[in-house]
């Protein structure tokens, strides 16, 4: 089977919108990418840290999904990172309330030793500095390495940011911050832009209007499943990712071909994710409704036109 080394954040939100709101529940980049990923079929890894206060009953169900926790550290006398956020009426806008580092500001990731020949690596969402030195630690260079990110390392540490992108295959970033990190407003040129700083593959997010997935000269696009509800946007890119990673994973193809199934498979994973808060859901996820929801996308995708 394929190996799948995920790193990013393991940690507690709180959060709020316009359908209620939580107190601490269990949260973080890595969190959502491997319950992402485990629905496929691979048995990913979690590189992260957690404090003492991180519930053991949380480490037992990430191991009931086939996750493999060996690689988050426990540091028993720090906290858990934390965020807190609301929001707005669109639920595509939202304040942080609160950011609480914690055992996160000294984060020291250690890839275990039998994950540093990983055949993918996904780069959650953390410091660059932090996701280069995993890169560092591989022993053998990953068939795919995919770089998830955001504004704030684009606004805070640019040109840290910009040594990981020079390093990675993919990199999956919303639209607001593909025009940020290139300077252009159309997300085509902005592809390209984003390709020559290293990226063979350039995945824009586009929350509930889908995703563009760039090669060379080529794009392909997948729509976001109309929901009736969507409770909590929090974790869906993380979620896609974590599809987008584990699809890849699964096949063993890293094709342009397969990357576009991967966009689909991240897309139907993401529309489970905001239909209930936190990690619920994805928790109760099965493989029949997997499957189910691909068949939606297959039809609301799918149709026969005649070119005369």
């Amino acid at each position: 089977m394929n190996k799948l080394l995920v790193v990013g954040t393991v940690a507690f939100d709180a959060i709020e919108t316009p359908f209620g709101k939580t107190d601490k529940i269990l949260g973080g980049a890595a969190t959502y990418i491997s319950l992402a990923a485990s629905q496929l079929g691979v048995k990913p890894a979690i590189v992260s840290v957690v404090g003492g206060d991180f519930p053991k009953e949380y480490l037992e169900m990430l191991e009931n999904h086939t996750i493999d926790i060996s690689g988050i550290e426990i540091i028993k006398s720090g906290k858990t990172f934390f965020w807190s956020g609301k929001y707005h009426n669109d639920m595509n806008t939202r304040d942080t309330l609160a950011t609480e580092l914690n055992v996160l500001a000294d984060f020291n990731p250690k890839v275990p030793e039998s994950y540093k020949n990983a055949d993918v690596l996904m780069l959650g969402n953390l410091h660059p500095l932090v996701q280069l030195s995993v890169i560092e630690q591989m022993t053998e260079k990953p068939n795919l390495t995919v770089l998830d990110t955001m504004n704030f390392w684009m606004d805070n540490a640019l040109e840290e940011l910009k040594q990981v992108i020079a390093k990675v295959d993919v990199i999956t970033i919303n639209d607001e911050e593909a025009r940020q990190l290139s300077g252009e407003y159309s997300l085509v040129t902005a592809a390209k832009k984003i390709m020559k700083m290293g990226p063979e593959y350039v995945v824009i997010k586009k929350g509930e209007h889908g995703a563009l997935l760039f090669y060379d000269d080529q794009v392909f696009y997948a729509p976001a499943l109309p929901l009736e509800e969507v409770f909590d946007p929090t974790g869906a890119g993380d979620t896609f990712a974590g599809g987008f990673a584990g699809y890849v994973a699964s096949t063993g193809d890293y094709s342009y071909n397969s990357l576009k199934n991967a966009v689909i498979y991240g897309s139907s994973l993401a529309s489970f994710c905001v239909e209930k808060f936190g990690t619920e859901r994805m928790q109760q996820l099965n493989k029949a409704q997997v499957l189910q929801r691909l068949e939606q996308f297959k039809t609301l995708t799918q149709f026969d036109i005649q070119l005369s």
